[in-house]
């Protein structure tokens, strides 16, 4: 008896272990790869306000010693490689975004678009996605009301018009400052480094057909109800960032103050090659964080990593970034 029960305990071990093989036997077949990116869009209150920031995707500057010419290459790879960056290659998120106050629909830059052809790919395939990405967001563009803009670079306001010079935001106004107005459709300043050319194109094409519908910025005013300006220029001349306020609510959307979480936090005063004027931008810069880092107001920046949400914090002579978390069931 005793035999028995150990020969039956032994072949029930057996198949047990069989049973796996049998599994896997019938799971080879190799699963597709899926290369296409999901639709990027997060959304989140501030007060009674509903944001949503939206991506235009990614945005390669490739090797990031050319972006920051006046930099020691080794404490720029050293600073990279030390978070765990690659230092060879930078990449810089583009994070759009939209204000619901539940009177006005605002967009707040437009991202790179498609309006000036093979341009709007300098720099790779990756940009464009804000039309599509809005779209999956349930944001139609033909309801915003107002298209805010931090400047008139290309990757913030080539994608107001379609490749055929058609609005993409039929019943906006667009808002930005008269002095970036006047320097971006400005041929007399096609000269310097060879982006200038088709920076200046682009903005003439997609801003002249708003041009019964502009609203000039003002530094320290609103905007709109809920929505105030604050001159930061250098990046470019005319540059804003803008504090969305509702009651004791607020948070700050910094557009192009710093380009990269790591390297102009820690170092705000580097220069950035692609700054109208590199020395003003470092001081807006640092007088900026300063404050925000003081205020302790969320920030939307949006060359940070996506969403480009999270906090400001003094470290030595310059800044961390605290990403905020992000609530996957607000999706």
């Amino acid at each position: 008896m005793i035999q028995l029960r150990r020969r039956v305990l032994l072949g029930t071990a057996a198949a047990a272990l069989a049973a796996p093989a049998l599994v896997t036997a019938t799971a080879r077949a190799a699963a597709p790869m899926r290369n296409e990116l999901p639709p990027a869009w997060h959304r989140f209150k501030v007060g009674s306000y509903e944001l949503t920031v939206i991506s235009d995707g990614s945005l390669p500057l490739g090797k990031p010693e050319p972006a920051f010419p006046a930099s020691p290459p080794e404490e720029i790879r050293n600073l990279l490689t030390s978070n765990f960056l690659d230092p060879a290659s930078a990449t810089l998120e583009q994070n759009v975004l939209v204000l619901n106050t539940g009177r006005q629909l605002i967009l707040f830059d437009t991202g790179m678009g498609e309006s000036m052809g093979a341009a709007s790919k300098m720099f790779g395939p990756t940009t464009g996605r804000l039309l599509a990405n809005m779209k999956a967001a349930g944001i139609d563009p033909a309801q915003i009301d107002m298209v805010i803009l931090t400047h008139a670079h290309c990757d913030h306001c080539w994608a107001l018009v379609d490749a055929n010079g058609n609005r993409n935001f039929p019943n906006a106004q667009v808002a930005l400052s008269e002095t970036d107005l006047r320097f971006w459709t400005d041929d007399a300043n096609k000269k310097g480094p060879d982006f200038m050319v088709p920076f200046i194109d682009g903005a003439k094409k997609n801003l002249s057909a708003y041009r019964d519908r502009m609203v000039m910025v003002q530094d320290g005013k609103e905007v709109t109800p809920g929505v105030t300006a604050y001159a930061t220029p250098g990046h470019t001349l005319g540059h804003m960032v803008y504090f969305i306020s509702d009651g004791n609510n607020t948070v700050v959307n910094t557009g192009d103050l710093a380009h990269h979480q790591i390297l102009l936090l820690k170092k705000p005063l580097w220069e950035f090659s692609f700054d109208t004027d590199p020395k003003l931008s470092a001081q807006s810069r640092l007088k900026m964080l300063t404050r925000l880092a003081t205020d302790k107001h969320p920030v939307l920046s949006y060359h940070f990593p996506w969403p480009g949400l999270g906090h400001v914090g003094k470290a030595g002579e310059g800044f961390d970034w605290y990403p905020a978390p992000v609530n996957v069931t607000n999706l």
